[in-house]
């Protein structure tokens, strides 16, 4: 296993774009006093919307917790080990999926009329079919809120049905993680980069 912080070849963006993206973003807990603003979410999102999903679904849905009554209930919901990592951040995203994402699929994906009534009655498999693309659409929110100058600082709460009803009552919507976010001090972190796989130890070409 080795550490490669060089560039293939192959790579279509400049070295500037993939240090920024993917070689030098850290899991950030440590924030300059740089407020998280709605333009740079905005910019991620403009970015991120486009990773792909199933028939267009998008059911990656978030909440944006700034405020100091927002935090102090988000608080009560994470692990001891967690809470003052959310404390300190600027903001704090909520990443939520919706089961019920076919409702919008007339507009999301027009040119399969009916959709819409099929998936309806399909209640595990719109469960199932949410949460896996929006973990996908996760990884790419968290490329776009690099692309925006911005760290992520990805973890898990305590108590997701808790945080439902805290956050999402009524919409139906299904937490699955919490990100932090905002502007990192330094590399955001004290710790070392560690080591990576390479390619020859992932995969296998048949």
């Amino acid at each position: 296993m080795t550490e490669t912080l060089t560039s293939p070849t192959a790579l279509a963006i400049d070295e500037t774009a993939a240090d920024l993206l993917f070689r030098n973003a850290r899991t950030a807990m440590q924030w300059t006093p740089d407020q998280v603003t709605d333009d740079e979410i905005e910019a991620a999102w403009s970015l991120a919307k486009f990773g792909p999903t199933a028939m267009n679904s998008l059911p990656l849905r978030f909440a944006i917790v700034r405020s100091p009554e927002a935090k102090a209930r988000l608080l009560e919901l994470m692990p001891d080990g967690n809470k003052a990592k959310v404390e300190a951040a600027p903001a704090t995203l909520v990443l939520a999926y919706d089961p019920n994402f076919h409702e919008h699929m007339d507009t999301l994906f027009p040119h399969a009329p009916g959709v819409r009534e099929q998936f309806a009655p399909a209640v595990e498999m719109r469960d199932t079919m949410a949460r896996t693309n929006a973990l996908l659409q996760t990884g790419y929110l968290i490329v776009g809120l690099r692309a925006a100058g911005l760290a992520a600082g990805p973890m898990h709460a305590a108590d997701y049905d808790a945080v439902d009803a805290e956050l999402f009552a009524g919409s139906g919507f299904k937490s699955f993680l919490v990100v932090n976010v905002g502007h990192a001090e330094g590399a955001g972190t004290e710790y070392p980069r560690l080591p990576r796989f390479d390619l020859d130890e992932v995969t296998k070409t048949l």
